[in-house]
């Protein structure tokens, strides 16, 4: 059962955290309070959300094999080098899907709707002839949705009669794009041969690291200008926290161009001590700008002009 129960990446699961904002856009933009939050509710949401994506897990691992052989490391996984057998993929596959929906509707119908589509995104990402992680560009901005499904699912968990605000949710999907495309430069970087890059990623065929590294650039200016969109719409005292913020995508980008960079392996970030701290730190500040009213900020969002005294 071992490498059955390896091929779902357990260990990936930490990602599954990505709700949690969602979950904090919802106490913020709706009249819930952190009283109004059920943990258990909130925990099988988070499991729920981990079957689901070990579903997607568990078709990537197998479909992904014959092109896993030409990666450094990824040549290692169960299904390249020990007897995986399709027919327990497949039963495999249908039960953390059966799980990850059944926990889903305990939380509420919407929160199924979005378990539902995280899964359909999976098999077109993974399965012929759609198999979007095969166009350039297009593997990005598939991958990435699963980032603004997972903010919808953090809010579903505490309201299931409206949807986030548009600025918040290509924000957060832009902000997952950025974070998959430095991760293909990394990788691309380490294969570091575009002819082995383009056998084990056909997308890689039509990439370099020129685009990639442009494109990283791109998603991350789409994202910050959506975020920094909804920071002063709805708190301006968030526009504090931008400048955090931007260090956050700077210093990420700046990781991606290390020899064998961590950002290849997301799941593990958490160990990134800097990149942690950074990250507190923005979290610090949009927690503090949740309760402290700074009134001269306020200015900035009217129409009429600072008049100077004579």
């Amino acid at each position: 059962m071992k490498k059955y129960i390896k091929i779902a990446r357990p260990d990936h699961w930490i990602k599954n955290l990505f709700i949690l904002p969602g979950t904090a856009v919802a106490l913020l933009l709706t009249d819930a309070g952190l009283s109004d939050v059920n943990v258990l509710i909130l925990l099988i949401g988070f499991i729920s959300t981990c079957f689901v994506a070990s579903a997607n897990y568990v078709i990537n691992e197998w479909l992904d094999a014959p092109y896993d052989q030409y990666h450094p490391t990824k040549k290692n996984r169960p299904v390249v080098t020990e007897n995986v057998q399709f027919k327990w993929v497949l039963t495999e596959y249908a039960i953390l899907a059966a799980l990850g929906f059944i926990l889903a509707y305990a939380v509420n119908k919407w929160f199924l709707y979005t378990s539902v589509v995280l899964l359909i995104m999976g098999f077109f990402y993974n399965v012929k002839p759609f198999r979007t992680k095969d166009v350039p560009y297009l593997d990005v901005i598939s991958e990435s949705v699963n980032n603004m499904l997972r903010l919808l699912m953090g809010w579903f968990i505490v309201t299931d009669s409206s949807i986030p605000p548009s600025s918040i949710l290509i924000g957060y999907w832009m902000a997952g794009a950025f974070l998959m495309a430095t991760k293909r430069f990394a990788e691309y970087r380490m294969i570091n041969d575009p002819e082995t890059a383009g056998l084990y990623r056909r997308s890689f065929r039509y990439y370099t690291e020129k685009n990639l590294l442009a494109s990283a650039l791109f998603y991350a200016l789409i994202s910050t200008f959506c975020l920094g969109v909804f920071m002063i719409k709805y708190r301006i005292e968030y526009l504090l926290a931008m400048p955090v913020m931007f260090l956050l995508f700077a210093y990420y980008l700046s990781m991606g161009l290390d020899k064998d960079s961590a950002v290849q392996k997301p799941e593990k970030l958490y160990k990134e001590k800097t990149l942690m701290l950074i990250v507190l730190v923005l979290i610090a500040i949009l927690v503090v700008c949740s309760f402290v009213e700074i009134d001269f900020l306020h200015i900035l969002t009217s129409n009429a002009l600072i008049r100077l005294d004579v």
